[in-house]
């Protein structure tokens, strides 16, 4: 599988021979890692955490911004070079392991800003989410609120995102050479950073991160823009322009010029933007619709937009039925795929190494007749001694993983029933026990599908502990053990990405390791500050305002039902979850089981889902992008296929810089000059 997949598209190059020549110097894993890397990646890493903060808090979807990272670490590093060098400057030259030394420290760092909670399992503890959910709610006491604060978030970041890292460290070789897993995002990266580091790969980076710089530009200018007009509150400016009528844009309807959502749909596939508006399209223009018409009849109609008890009761549940379906389908499946795959591999004789030895035995025997074959099937095996051979140099002592593990695992057990009382030692120590078993699933199953189920790991922590825990305190348990299982199980099938990088671009093993621990304690300091500036300067958590934070209600809930169960739900709405979690089962099924021509056109569940609590707007931005690719696709695929990441990217970065500034207004308490409002017009 990993020969049929990574090699023939990494092989067919210059580059090969002169690997298999010896001609490249491959630097020591020390070289690898540089202080320019470092700081370059501190920089990007700082960028990318806010805007996965800002989607995190917005709409909940992030795409890869592996990308973007990889473009912009080669574009900073190669302007740093050249402009030494015309200062009369000596400088080491910039290699490809140096470049996906800082690609693997920028999406560790990056990365905690998503694990971390900020969005889901920390902010759900804070007190406005309680409030919201309603003080006097079942289940929803007020002794189970912590608000955020920078130091106990960045001592508990450090306790818990270590852990994943040792957890399966010993076992690269075992995932990445004897399994030969994929990991395609892995793949994927590699191949983007070794074609950077040739003739033609180099002068397209070069055109790619123009495209990028100049939509960043267009991206920032237009947010900036677009902030004159936003006046006082949320009703304000293009964020609220009703572009298709003001009746659909009572229901959420309408486009709201955002750069941020037309780069994500220019970014996720086709699938997911359509299965998105397709859940906006059910959710908010028949659903909810149809669910107001019964208002005293199945819940009180005097009750507040964001009562739990009425209709707002009904889209949280409702989201979280499809999310638990599309997350319980997804994992039963990938722990039958992974069981199978195991199975396979201790019983079969057949990994794609062996084949190719059997080839190159083959060919020597009749040379005359394939001589050609021959040649190539050398080179594809010498490359792989190759690739091997450096992979394997630099050893990671299993004594020193172990025992960093355990030391770490001790430290937590200690620290952080410290921080949150319920969440007892010995629950603690449990998670650290099962912890390394989930997170090899996890990571044999991104090898294998590219599916992170990070967040159903999550979950299922959640209401484990919540049940176990009970009313006294089961919330902040339930929370907290969500945390535990998704740094862990996020952090290692992270590592097991990068090893697969790392061993395509001919990087130590060593210096992967090393770079994913930098990069994840700068994420442990970059991850909550940059929350921080969003925690100050807006009102996050606000059901009518853009920073919603859908998931720290949908997280807060499930913890509140792994203790309550389903009794003060509203009336049909257990009936209409029920539904809605078949529904999700019975999709994902025809997905799977019916031919790939009719497969891709089936929605996908867990992208239904998050407009049915959030809003239609996004997914209208989000079509948007995905009809303007489409149509670039057909025009000029090869255009599209080279670009459309770089516009994507810039269009995302751009506005998410543009937050950094008006985040600094709103704490100065600036305030936009101008309020955009549109309304009907008054008759008479």
């Amino acid at each position: 599988m990993g020969t049929e997949i990574t090699e023939p598209l990494l092989v067919d190059s210059k580059d090969t021979i002169k690997t298999v020549d010896s001609t490249e110097i491959i630097p020591e894993w020390k070289d690898q890692i540089t202080i320019r890397g470092l700081v370059v990646s501190a920089v990007l890493g700082v960028l990318f955490c806010i805007i996965t903060h800002k989607l995190n808090l917005t709409v909940g979807i992030i795409p890869s911004l592996n990308v973007a990272a990889g473009l912009l670490g080669f574009f900073f590093v190669k302007s740093w070079t050249g402009f030494l060098s015309r200062l009369g400057f000596s400088v080491s030259p910039f290699t490809k392991q140096e470049n996906t030394v800082i690609q693997t420290c920028v999406v560790a760092c990056y990365g905690l800003a998503f694990s971390g909670g900020f969005g889901s399992y920390l902010i759900a503890l804070d007190e406005k989410t309680y409030k919201l959910i309603g003080t006097d709610y079942p289940g929803n006491r007020a002794e189970d609120v912590k608000n955020p604060g920078l130091g106990w978030m960045i001592g508990f970041l450090f306790v818990v995102s270590f852990l994943g890292l040792f957890s399966l460290a010993p076992l690269r070789k075992v995932m990445v050479m004897d399994y030969k897993l994929t990991y395609p995002s892995g793949t994927a990266t590699a191949m983007l950073i070794n074609s950077f580091h040739t003739n033609t790969g180099a002068e397209l980076a070069g055109k790619q991160v123009s495209c990028l710089g100049k939509y960043l530009s267009i991206s920032l200018v237009w947010s900036c823009f677009k902030w004159f007009f936003s006046g006082i509150g949320d009703s304000c400016g293009f964020d609220n322009f009703p572009s298709l009528g003001l009746t659909l844009f009572k229901n959420t309807f309408f486009f709201d010029f955002s750069p941020t959502y037309v780069g994500c749909g220019l970014i996720c596939p086709h699938i997911v933007n359509c299965s998105v508006l397709l859940g906006a399209i059910i959710s908010w223009g028949f659903l909810w619709p149809f669910i107001s018409q019964h208002a005293g009849v199945w819940y009180p109609a005097d009750l507040s937009s964001n009562d739990f008890k009425g209709l707002y009761g009904y889209k949280v549940f409702i989201a979280i039925a499809l999310i638990l379906g599309d997350g319980l389908y997804n994992l039963i499946k990938i722990i039958i795929i992974t069981i199978k795959e195991m199975c396979n591999k201790s019983t079969m004789q057949n990994l794609p190494i062996v084949s190719e030895v059997q080839a190159v035995l083959c060919s020597g025997i009749i040379v005359f007749m394939r001589h050609l074959a021959d040649s190539e099937t050398s080179q594809l095996l010498l490359e792989q001694r190759k690739r091997d051979e450096v992979f394997l140099k630099d050893r990671i002592p299993t004594w020193l993983v172990a025992a960093g593990y355990v030391g770490l695992a001790a430290i937590s057990t200690a620290v952080i029933p410290v921080i949150f009382p319920p969440m007892k030692w010995y629950l603690v120590l449990c998670s650290y026990i099962i912890a390394p078993a989930l997170a090899f699933c996890n990571s044999y199953g991104t090898g294998l599908t590219d599916w992170n189920l990070t967040s159903t790991y999550g979950k299922i922590g959640l209401f484990i502990i919540a049940s176990l825990v009970g009313s006294n305190g089961g919330v902040v348990a339930g929370l907290a053990a969500s945390g535990v299982m998704m740094s862990i199980v996020s952090t290692a099938a992270d590592l097991m990405q990068d090893f697969k990088t790392g061993y395509l671009t001919l990087s130590s093993a060593k210096s992967m390791f090393v770079s994913q621990l930098v990069g994840t304690a700068m994420g442990c300091v970059i991850a909550p500050l940059t929350f921080w500036l969003f925690w100050s300067a807006f009102d996050i958590g606000d059901p009518d305002g853009p920073y919603k934070a859908p998931y720290a209600v949908i997280f807060r809930e499930m913890a509140i039902l792994g203790i309550e169960g389903f009794s003060e739900l509203p009336e049909h709405c257990l009936a209409l979850c029920c539904g809605f979690f078949v529904a999700a089962l019975v999709i994902n099924l025809l997905r799977d089981v019916t031919p790939k021509k009719i497969s891709q056109f089936i929605p996908i569940p867990m992208a239904m889902a998050v407009p049915f609590y959030i809003g239609a707007y996004f997914a209208i931005d989000m079509f948007v992008g995905t009809v303007i690719l489409f149509v670039w696709e057909r025009i000029n695929r090869k255009d599209a296929e080279d670009y459309s990441g770089a516009v994507a990217s810039g269009l995302i970065c751009g506005d998410g810089i543009w937050t950094i500034p008006s985040a600094i207004l709103a704490i100065f308490r600036i305030n936009p000059p101008i309020c955009m409002y549109f309304g009907p017009s008054l008759s008479g």
